[in-house]
């Protein structure tokens, strides 16, 4: 779909070769591309001064054309190329620019600069030269805007290349997303960041973008069992599965249920609680989904309800406590599983799993593949992995996430989703989507229960 596809620089480079092989020149999409970057930039600039820093491949080019669509426009353009173009689109751009050219910064100062010195098929640091060049003259400009991707990241990992990168206000994505522009710490230096449609085709096998889900509201004939029933497990410590329901009770099932002998009087009357004992509980043939992890604990008992709980045959949830706790060879290999493990928790199923690998969206990929389940690596960064190798990354969601018991929200959310019929990679998605939502509906400073009680709000702004 456009505008959620992220792609790598490999899978970017063979979507434009399709455009080239459908008959599309490569300076025609240089033109499409620096164009349509040029009426972000105008914007920017509103009649103030610009300089582009070109570099000499083609996004140096696109350089070249966003800084001759300006410079029609009536506005101040000047150019910096510290390196002649070397492609032949850059070069061609370079001959229809019609404004001033100089090979060095030379104390150049000016209201806005625009970054076209390397693109996304960088892979090494800049040299020295041209770093102190890039930060010379993005401190001499109020304003500073990337085409494409900021000059000294690394598009497939999000990696800085170099120490010391400027701050940008606005990142021009071309043609796709690139991981990049999601992942950090890349992705907290780009500012705001826009996708400049150039006509690519999709791209099979993608990474896709978490967006808003689109969900309905129950049909006129349904009731509590046709909504879905799920299941929370609790264990030592109620109060995280208690936080957990209460988003459950918000997030779309229609029957919620705390599988506890241990619990007490902050539990909302409208949950109920099921304190039979728990292979009879699970027995329950309506039951859709069950979350197991949050408050466990991690000993001999916990240990029990987990295996308890595995043993149902329920597709279930495994957050928290049973992440420390599953061990390779009881998974079962037929129900639909999804882990919610923060990087602590990662680290530890992979080492759990024999999963060796470098970076979490690697780490999550691999591990994804070997156990068999939906991964979702929470985080700044969350990133959702399948076995099947479909992969999604959400976007920033905000900082005061960072507290106690937002993830078992989140692990409440996402078993409700399953409840309703969802496959456990699209349940992790929606999921993610929500919990963001309903932070950003709690504002600053709250606490997890106000978290929980925001979920209701965010499945609305789904509707």
């Amino acid at each position: 779909m456009a505008g959620r596809e992220v792609l790598t620089v490999a899978q970017m480079q063979a979507a434009e070769q399709a455009v080239f092989d459908q008959g599309t020149s490569v300076d025609e999409l240089m033109r499409i591309a620096g164009e349509g970057a040029a009426e972000w930039v105008w914007r920017i600039a509103a009649g103030r001064s610009v300089t582009v820093l070109c570099g000499p491949g083609n996004n140096g080019g696109d350089g070249y054309v966003i800084a001759e669509a300006l410079r029609k426009r009536g506005l101040a353009v000047g150019v910096v190329a510290p390196v002649e173009p070397k492609t032949d689109a850059a070069r061609n751009a370079r001959s229809n620019y019609r404004g001033e050219v100089r090979t060095a910064g030379n104390g150049t100062r000016g209201d806005v600069l625009v970054d076209c010195l390397f693109g996304s098929g960088l892979a090494r640091p800049l040299s020295g030269e041209h770093a102190l060049m890039l930060r010379d003259l993005a401190e001499r400009h109020h304003h500073s805007v990337a085409i494409d991707l900021p000059s000294g990241v690394e598009s497939d990992t999000g990696a800085l290349l170099n120490e010391r990168l400027p701050h940008y206000d606005l990142t021009l994505a071309l043609g796709a997303w690139k991981f990049a522009h999601w992942r950090l710490p890349a992705r907290a230096a780009m500012g705001e960041i826009k996708l400049i449609e150039i006509g690519v085709p999709p791209t099979p096998g993608a990474a896709q973008l978490i967006t808003r889900p689109r969900l309905n509201a129950p049909e006129a004939e349904s009731h509590k069992y046709r909504r879905g029933l799920c299941a929370v497990v609790g264990g030592a410590m109620p109060g995280a599965s208690i936080l957990a329901s209460k988003a459950a009770m918000r997030a779309g099932a229609g029957y919620v249920k705390l599988l506890s002998d241990n619990w007490h009087d902050s539990a909302p009357a409208s949950l109920v609680i099921d304190d039979n004992m728990l292979e009879d509980a699970l027995a329950d043939e309506r039951l859709a989904a069950v979350l197991i992890g949050p408050g466990l604990g991690r000993g001999e008992i916990a240990r029990d309800r987990l295996a308890c709980a595995l043993e149902s045959k329920v597709a279930a949830v495994l957050d928290a406590d049973a992440l420390h706790l599953i061990d390779s060879g009881s998974l079962p290999s037929d129900v639909p599983l999804l882990a919610t493990p923060h990087d602590g928790e990662l680290d530890a199923l992979c080492r759990t799993f024999s999963v060796v690998a470098s970076g979490r969206q690697d780490r999550a990929q691999a591990l994804a593949k070997v156990s068999g389940m939906v991964i979702l690596a929470k985080g700044p960064d969350t990133i959702v992995a399948a076995p099947d190798g479909r992969l999604a990354l959400a976007p920033p969601a905000s900082s005061w996430l960072s507290s106690a018991g937002t993830g078992d929200v989140l692990a409440g959310i996402a078993v409700s989703r399953m409840a309703t019929g969802r496959d456990a990679f699209t349940a992790a998605c929606e999921a993610v989507w929500l919990h963001g939502e309903a932070a950003r509906q709690a504002g600053p400073a709250f606490t997890a229960d106000e978290l929980a009680h925001c979920v209701s709000g965010a499945i609305a702004a789904a509707l």
